[in-house]
């Protein structure tokens, strides 16, 4: 049998469903802690081992994400709210529906604007051990 035959008979780990109410914590903001969100840690209630981070955050007013380098690509994609994303120091705004997609190397940072909470998907690779 070859690796890959065999890697497509390998059992795949039972699914892990989990209710956002679980894993919800309110928390100052990642990366420079400007204002508070509430952070939604999906990612973090499935079992070992997993390949991918997905979690939602809620930017509450006021809120950013603040400045820093990637080292991986990564998705933030809005459910609700208004925000501004920047990228190596280009801001364009997001809206619900819309999706920016932030590639490795980059310094990238998000805010919310209007008068909403800005609601968001964040997912991206788990880091190689």
């Amino acid at each position: 049998m070859t690796p890959l035959i065999a890697l497509i008979l390998a059992a795949a780990p039972p699914m892990a469903v989990i209710d956002e109410r679980d894993v919800m914590r309110d928390e100052p903001v990642p990366h420079g802690a400007i204002g508070m969100s509430t952070a939604y840690r999906i990612s973090d209630a499935v079992p070992q081992p997993r390949t991918m981070e997905f979690r939602k955050r809620v930017l509450h007013v006021g809120a950013a994400i603040g400045l820093h380098p990637i080292a991986h690509d990564e998705v933030y994609y809005v459910l609700s709210g208004e925000g501004v994303v920047s990228s190596d120091g280009v801001d364009k705004p997001l809206k619900p529906g819309m999706a920016a997609y932030l590639y490795t190397g980059a310094n990238v940072g998000i805010r919310q604007t209007g008068k909403e909470p800005l609601a968001l998907i964040i997912s991206y690779p788990v880091a190689a051990k």
